[in-house]
């Protein structure tokens, strides 16, 4: 069993820390939910997916993301501070928190399909255009995910170094899409949100998917950045 008192920084363990930055991310939904609800309400009337109509799978939607990352937000400061699931369930503490994000997140991804088919045909795009956009987005996602899986590693990718200190030993990544980018999975994964909206040819769907990839960078910015400076004792861009 990992010795959780070797996870934690003291300087992570107080109340001002838990919610550092978290009134940005509070501010960014509730400026950003409204906004998106705003822009998406004109087609949020009578179609309808799977027996859900356009309206619940907006809010399936927005309330997934929400609670994912809240969750995420929460689970990290807890692990960074205490490492409570360490301590909890030893070696299997990664197993328990896959078992947490996997679902949510490939729960957005399916509500982002319901969102998008329910509204889909309310993109003046031509479908030929539609798809070839879409085929390039997918594939830079597919890249994108092959690349975490052989170089980066799944479990690393789950923030591994909040759970295991020989993630916090490992070098930046400098292979496959990692040449490109640093942080390839908030850049190019959240790519398959936008694609399932273009093959769809759903505006509304357009707008969810920019909701979910900013609402991505502002986990990234208010939690996960404070948290890696404390880590890795750097400042990262």
């Amino acid at each position: 069993m990992t010795n959780p008192e070797k996870l934690w920084y003291p300087q992570a363990r107080s109340t001002a820390y838990f919610f550092y930055r978290q009134e940005w991310h509070l501010l960014y939904l509730l400026v950003f939910v409204p906004l998106t609800f705003f822009l998406s309400s004109p087609f949020l009337e009578n179609s309808a997916w799977l027996g859900l109509n356009s309206a619940q799978w907006f809010w399936i939607s927005i309330i997934l993301s929400i609670v994912h990352q809240v969750i995420v937000w929460i689970v990290f400061r807890l692990q960074l501070g205490w490492a409570p699931l360490t301590q909890l369930f030893g070696k299997a503490d990664l197993v328990a928190w896959g078992a947490i994000f996997f679902p949510l997140f490939l729960g957005r991804i399916f509500a982002q399909v319901g969102f998008a088919q329910a509204t889909q045909a309310t993109l003046a795009l031509a479908k030929p255009l539609a798809i070839g956009i879409s085929i390039v987005l997918i594939l830079s996602a597919l890249y994108t995910l092959w690349s975490v899986v052989r170089y980066f590693g799944l479990i690393r990718a789950m923030v591994g170094d909040h759970f295991r200190l020989r993630f916090r030993e490992m070098p930046l990544e400098t292979r496959g899409i990692y040449k490109y980018s640093s942080n390839a999975m908030y850049t190019y994964v959240l790519l398959l949100f936008w694609a399932i909206a273009l093959i769809n040819r759903s505006l509304p769907g357009l707008f969810m998917a920019a909701f979910h990839h900013s609402y991505v960078w502002v986990h990234y910015y208010c939690t996960e950045k404070p948290d890696m400076e404390i880590i890795y004792k750097n400042n990262f861009s």
